[in-house]
């Protein structure tokens, strides 16, 4: 009966461990898909400017730029190529 209580206490354990590894890196997943997304968005951006330098239009390359075109993807850069265009 003794060996029942250590299998339960066992599974119990496991299941904290589960537990506090979910909540330790979930954060970490998120920082580390932000990374990459902010990195593709960069790329784009660049992109966007090197064809963009044979019509005369650039799109500033700074934080806000970037997130914007790594959260949305190419909608984001057509929507920064639409504000830019807007403001000029």
């Amino acid at each position: 009966m003794e060996w029942v209580n250590v299998i339960i206490a066992a599974l119990f354990f496991l299941a904290i461990l589960y537990i506090i590894a979910q909540v330790l890196l979930k954060p970490v997943k998120l920082l580390w898909k932000l990374a990459i997304n902010s990195l593709i968005g960069l790329a784009l951006l660049l992109i966007s400017n090197y064809i963009g330098a044979y019509f005369q239009f650039d799109l500033p390359v700074n934080i806000i730029t970037v997130l914007v075109a790594g959260f949305l993807g190419l909608p984001g850069i057509i929507l920064l190529i639409c504000f830019q265009l807007l403001v000029r």
